[in-house]
């Protein structure tokens, strides 16, 4: 069983959202998930210019691909997201301090790195998160 510590050292400060700043892990195995999109199973482009369904599809394909390795949310040490623009940080926030309450119910969020790019791999994806998790 994974020891998982995330916390904020003082000398720090406050993160700037939902996230601290160091996660420290004893593990014996870690998962690296692909970046995660807002496709279903089947291919198909979930929530098309609808930024909040495109979020919701990518963290419930994280929650599946945690699951098919016996993992969960307090298995989560890291993300990385890419949004394409800048103009959907605001909303991306918006759907962290939502959601993320219930899938980290104890306060400790996952540190993450927030990256802009030009785009993903096909046009319509607006967002785009990688997680590793320690198990």
């Amino acid at each position: 069983m994974a020891q998982i510590k995330i916390y904020n050292p003082e000398a720090l400060g406050a993160p700037l959202g939902q996230y601290m700043h160091v996660t420290r892990v004893r593990a014996t195995e870690f998962l690296f998930l692909a970046g995660m999109l807002a496709a279903d199973r089947d291919g198909n482009i979930i929530g098309e210019l609808d930024f909040e369904a495109q979020c919701a599809q990518v963290f419930s394909n994280i929650e599946t691909a945690l699951h098919a390795e016996s993992a969960g949310w307090s298995n989560v040490v890291q993300f990385t997201t890419y949004l394409v623009g800048s103009q959907w940080i605001p909303r991306f926030m918006a759907f962290r301090q939502r959601e993320f309450p219930g899938l980290f119910p104890d306060g400790c969020y996952p540190p993450n790195t927030l990256l802009m790019v030009d785009r993903l791999v096909k046009e319509p994806f607006l967002v785009e998160v990688q997680t590793i998790a320690a198990v």
